[in-house]
């Protein structure tokens, strides 16, 4: 069924105003089919229409409306997603703006995000806080990240061992070396593909390690960051 949505979506082309005249729809199908064609529109009249279903009755448009402003990028997006992070009562909403924030790549949400990880207690939210981090690319985020590898979400260590990566942190290698032999393989795939990140002797034994190992996604990860560190000076 989503699939045959998606689908729909792709083969229907809409003019601007169409768009907006699907935006106030009483259809949430047509209010969804109309975000979803604002792929193609310039950032500055895509945003205007996508204020006005950013306080839609429905949770699944709100959603798309507060990611789409993390892609459709004008002087507008950062200070209205910055509001959502912190007016916003749903959990869901606050983690999709964090991750808005993070495809910005505006630094300016490197506090926000920070406080966000720490004072907010659902666990989506602090995840997609930790990958919003990793998206900033600003090594300050370090400290906060490697408390994140602490936490007792198993998704929360991912987002911290990729973003360390993103960050390229090197002298954090031997604190995510602990999980290269984690029974969660995709943790153990997030930390090859961090490795590849972080040029040094150590990211080299831990990866030729990993390129042995049982899981298939985790063993090609290995061989692609084995690859990458291939052409730096370590």
């Amino acid at each position: 069924m989503k699939m045959q949505f998606l689908s729909f979506v792709k083969n229907m082309s809409l003019s601007l105003n169409q768009i907006a005249q699907q935006l106030d729809s009483d259809s949430t199908r047509d209010r969804m089919v109309a975000l979803a064609n604002l792929r193609d529109i310039p950032a500055e009249d895509a945003v205007p229409l996508i204020k006005k279903v950013l306080n839609d009755q429905s949770l699944q448009i709100r959603s798309m409306a507060v990611f789409a402003l993390g892609i459709k990028q004008t002087d507008e997006s950062f200070p209205i997603l910055l509001n959502i992070l912190e007016t916003e009562s749903d959990y869901g909403i606050r983690a999709d703006a964090a991750g808005a924030l993070g495809y910005l790549e505006d630094i300016r949400a490197f506090e926000p995000l920070v406080r966000l990880f720490y004072e907010d207690t659902d666990w989506l939210v602090r995840f997609s806080a930790a990958v919003a981090l990793g998206n900033l690319k600003d090594a300050r985020a370090k400290q906060v990240l490697m408390e994140a590898l602490d936490s007792e979400e198993i998704v929360v260590q991912q987002a911290a061992i990729a973003a360390l990566g993103e960050i390229k942190a090197v002298d954090a290698v031997n604190a995510i070396l602990r999980f290269a032999q984690s029974e969660d393989w995709l943790i153990r795939q997030r930390l090859a593909e961090a490795l590849g990140n972080m040029p040094s002797e150590k990211s080299l034994s831990a990866l030729k390690y990993l390129e042995k190992d049982g899981n298939p996604n985790v063993a090609a990860a290995a061989r692609v960051a084995l690859e990458r560190l291939s052409t730096e000076d370590i």
